[in-house]
């Protein structure tokens, strides 16, 4: 039996009528929220685990991509203004439950382009009646060899309609995917503050956002085991593939990994239909919670006790801000009145300028939440699932790690505005500094036979070697051979002027040579696959630095918070914790993806071409890939120290001013009191 047609949602008077529901507990209300939104985090985050593989399936751009992992707060940002309006007039578990199935079918909406494309075929050269990778990529006589541009022969209207529909659903997808989370959040929170004891809202959020961070990092750790197997595991061709994952042709199945994550978030949803839209409000703080603060705050807890004590009615009294005149108003009204609100918060100098560092901040984490796989792949030549891993292992945990020391020091510090301004500051300069070193570890580009033009005594090196002039190599082939004796690679075995292969057998696997290479240094055999790079140990060292520079910038998350809330009017508060992530999300998480994208894309030296149009890239300038990414990042903490440095200042000046306005009323007070004699105490004189 609901509460919800009792009067503010009481269960009935009499017992033995009515017994409660399972339902009408705010502990199982939080654990079930908890899982749902470790469940949302995990779908959304996933896409940033597997974007260079989405981009080699599909042949998009960096920039495209990153523009296709902002759209998911397009949907988000679009509807977040209106929960303030709609937050007290709906059933807020079910609107929970309803956007949790929207996020579940977009998830298995996002894997749709997998069943509605063709197999995937990493040489695009062959026939189909040969193995994929047999001798389309050999040098064949003119007279023999298959058409040169066989990309261009093969496309049609149709082949591009279907490009475009499957980046468009995709799309879609996305933006449903932040639609579907708009009300999960807001309306979860509020469910828990409203209904949760006073005493005991505090801890529930906690555990609430300590599950919820662990989202991201098993999103990564979802991806790294999806992306081991192969992208057409639903319908492997007869023979089998010749591909390892070690190969830069290799799709890990992408898709199997939004089933699994849709799957959980449909199950996460299906309590929120039977939890009451009101239910009685807790009664009793938790006991090992009591006990707990029986030991350590006593003392403390004694003297601040009695002032900040109120009731619930004097706190209803002092929000008269637009959260409590948000119901009695239309939709028309409200949007009306939020402009003229939203410029009287930004006139807050605090707020705006935390705000802005905020913004910076988020910035740099879309950017290398995005995109971070995707450059460890490149630069350390490591596999997708080996990234991820080591992602989910070390960086986000760290992320944690940081948010809470910043929360301890905050509170065993006691730290004031001005005390939260310096934390935040050290915090950035300390996390600018470790950032210094990783413009220096990585690994500069190999030779690449015809796209890296460097001064060397092989042949082979040229655009058009001569050695290769009897070939006749496709145009748009992606085969990579490695001439280990000079550590030069080659586009397809033709590049190299092969013109045999052979399959050399062992006990785990085989592996594959190709011979009679005309433009090889002695005409040594070359191995098929790309070189591997005498710098991939570097990989573990770079993403230390980076962890320990994200667990130094997460140190500002709860002193900045703190900030903002101490840095506006009480009523105001819900009001400008709201607009600061309208802002992080128009400012930062939309924008910085496709910023980050565009500056990888302008690294590129060699491009997949699809039916005329750019595609994926195949070869980055490493050195170039890594001063771009890694420098766009330097920009954005610069950014954000800058901000957190004005901020200390003007909390200083702030702090400055009040102690010389204390310093000269103290005396007119003293005055004041001679004057009232012992026995009165003016109202003026209460700090």
């Amino acid at each position: 039996m609901g509460t919800e047609n009792t009067p503010g949602g009481k269960a009935s008077r009499d017992p033995q009528d009515v017994r409660p529901s399972v339902f009408h507990n705010i502990k199982l209300f939080v654990l079930c929220h908890s899982l749902l939104q470790l469940a949302q985090l995990m779908i959304s985050g996933y896409l940033k685990s597997s974007i260079s593989t989405v981009e080699k399936r599909f042949g998009l751009s960096s920039q495209t991509s990153g523009l296709l992992a902002s759209f998911n707060e397009v949907g988000n940002t679009a509807l977040i203004v209106f929960v303030s309006y709609f937050g007290s007039r709906v059933h807020r578990p079910r609107m929970i439950g309803y956007g949790a199935i929207l996020v579940a079918l977009a998830g298995l909406l996002m894997t749709l382009p997998h069943f509605i494309s063709e197999p995937y075929r990493y040489d695009s050269t062959s026939p189909e009646d040969m193995p994929q990778d047999f001798k389309a990529s050999l040098c064949l006589p003119t007279t023999s060899a298959p058409a040169s541009a066989p990309s261009n022969g093969n496309c049609s209207s149709y082949t591009e309609t279907q490009h475009l529909s499957v980046v468009g659903i995709m799309f879609v997808a996305q933006t449903l995917l932040g639609v579907g989370g708009v009300p999960i959040q807001p309306f979860g929170i509020s469910y828990i503050d409203d209904f949760a004891h006073n005493s005991n809202s505090p801890l529930y959020l906690g555990i609430l956002f300590a599950v919820t961070m662990m989202g991201p990092g098993l999103a990564f750790g979802l991806g790294s085991l999806m992306l081991r197997l192969y992208v057409d595991i639903n319908q492997m061709p007869e023979g089998g593939i010749s591909l390892t994952i070690k190969d830069p042709r290799w799709v890990g199945a992408w898709w199997l990994g939004f089933l699994i994550a849709a799957g959980a978030v449909a199950l996460a949803a299906i309590p929120y239909f039977f939890f009451p839209k009101e239910m009685p409000k807790e009664k009793r703080e938790l006991q090992f919670r009591r006990k707990v603060l029986a030991v350590t705050d006593s003392p403390a807890r004694k003297g601040k006790e009695s002032p900040s004590k109120q009731s619930p009615g004097e706190s209803t009294k002092k929000q008269d801000g637009l959260v409590q005149i948000a119901p009695n108003l239309t939709v028309i009204q409200f949007i009306k009145v939020f402009p003229r609100v939203l410029l009287q918060t930004l006139r807050h100098p605090i707020f705006l300028l935390v705000v802005l560092s905020q913004v910076c901040l988020s910035s740099m984490a879309a950017g290398m939440a995005t995109f971070l796989p995707k450059f460890l792949e490149r630069q350390f030549s490591i596999t997708a699932s080996y990234a991820n891993l080591l992602i989910g292992c070390l960086s986000f945990p760290s992320v944690i790690v940081g948010i809470v020391v910043g929360g301890v020091l905050v509170k065993r510090l006691h730290l004031g505005p001005v005390g939260c301004g310096a934390l935040c500051l050290l915090g950035m300069l300390l996390c600018l500094f470790f950032s210094l070193p990783l413009f220096f570890i990585g690994c500069s580009s190999h030779q690449i036979a015809g796209i890296t033009h460097q001064t060397s005594a092989h042949p082979g090196l040229e655009l058009f070697p001569s050695c290769m002039e009897a070939c006749s190599c496709p145009l748009d082939g992606f085969n990579p051979v490695c001439d280990p004796s000079t550590r030069v690679e080659y586009i397809t075995p033709c590049h190299a002027g092969c013109s045999s292969r052979v399959v050399q057998d062992a006990l785990d696997k085989s592996q594959v040579f190709y011979t009679n290479c005309s433009c090889v240094v002695e005409g040594n055999p070359v191995l098929a696959g790309s070189c591997d790079s005498t710098c991939s140990h570097l990989v573990v060292p770079f993403l230390l630095l980076v962890s320990l520079g994200s667990a130094l910038a997460c140190l500002t998350h709860t002193p900045s918070f703190m900030l903002i809330l101490r840095g506006v009017k009480k009523e105001d508060k819900t009001l400008a914790v709201g607009i600061q992530f309208m802002f992080l999300r128009i400012l930062a998480w939309m924008p910085s993806p496709v910023i980050h994208g565009s500056a990888i894309d302008t690294t590129c030296v060699h491009w997949a071409l699809s039916c005329g149009r750019r595609a994926v890239c195949r070869y980055y300038n490493n050195d170039l890939l890594r001063n771009r990414f890694i420098g766009l990042q330097f920009f954005f903490k610069t950014g954000s120290v800058i901000c957190f440095a004005l901020v200390l200042a003007v909390l200083r000046q702030q702090d400055k001013e009040a102690r010389t306005k204390e310093s000269r009323s103290s005396p007119a007070v003293e005055q004041q009191l001679l004057v009232s004699g012992p026995g009165k105490k003016p109202e003026d004189s209460r700090v």
